[in-house]
């Protein structure tokens, strides 16, 4: 049997997750948050050339939040030119956040967390926030993002560390104060793949500027998850079934705060 190409692998594991977690149906109107970097150009592109097939029928947009007060920024003319060549369209939005001065003096602690928002947190749920009021407004049902596997399994390890609930990002998350399904059809796709086939692709990479990136866990977590996989290469598929047996990845009944 003839080896798949990189391209054929990535669109495999983007079919069969749109199959085994029901992401895409008939009728579905679709907003891509195409942030500009690897994984939503990826993601647009896999659900665009998807889109013009004959089953199941959907229409797919894409939305890019500019914050104002963070230069974390993609060429918004390659952005437009990436769209237009795939027949999706695009809306840019701009919006800002503001940080209390503490959150930048110094590093936050344990008892801070709780008592204010991370500059991470803030901007993350301002953007979503934009996303999530431009969808209901153009009459979208589903929000697509762009989180792979690694993204998943990291940020369950991340809460399994530091929040204490065994916990990831759902591939299927319907929300409860909003008619909108969050959908993340990368979720079986290796982020090592993702950057190959961006290569192979040649996306243009975005600009990283941003005051705040080293201020969060992530990197460690994915150094150490690195550094499990080396022990046992099938580390992130005992994960990924722990997840999938405890109805972490796509759970309807989990109810999602629409407030920070």
């Amino acid at each position: 049997m003839p080896k798949l190409s990189l391209e054929q692998r990535i669109v495999k594991c983007f079919r069969k997750a749109c199959s085994d977690f029901r992401l895409i149906e008939n009728n579905d109107f679709i907003l891509v948050a195409l942030s500009g970097g690897k994984d939503s150009l990826c993601l647009l592109e896999l659900l665009a050339r998807q889109s013009r097939i004959y089953q199941p029928r959907f229409r797919v947009e894409a939305v890019h939040v500019r914050m104002e007060n963070i230069q974390y920024e993609s060429d918004t003319s390659y952005l437009e030119n990436f769209c237009a060549e795939l027949g999706v369209r695009l809306h840019v939005l701009t919006t800002r956040f503001e940080v209390s001065p503490s959150a930048t003096s110094e590093p936050l602690s344990k008892a801070k967390l709780h008592k204010q928002k991370t500059p991470c947190f803030l901007c993350s749920w301002n953007r979503r926030k934009q996303i999530f009021n431009l969808a209901q407004t153009l009459g979208c049902n589903k929000i697509a993002l762009g989180h792979h596997m690694d993204d998943i399994l990291h940020t369950a390890l991340m809460n399994e560390f530091f929040q204490g609930r065994f916990e990831g990002m759902p591939v299927r998350l319907k929300m409860k104060k909003m008619p909108l399904t969050i959908i993340r059809p990368l979720c079986l796709c290796h982020e090592d793949a993702i950057k190959a086939y961006a290569d192979e692709r040649q996306y243009m990479k975005q600009v990283k500027h941003c005051p705040y990136e080293h201020d969060t866990h992530r990197r460690a977590i994915a150094s150490l998850f690195k550094q499990v996989e080396q022990m046992n290469d099938e580390a992130r598929f005992s994960l990924w079934n722990a997840l999938q047996k405890a109805g972490k990845l796509a759970d309807d009944s989990l109810i999602v705060k629409d407030h920070p």
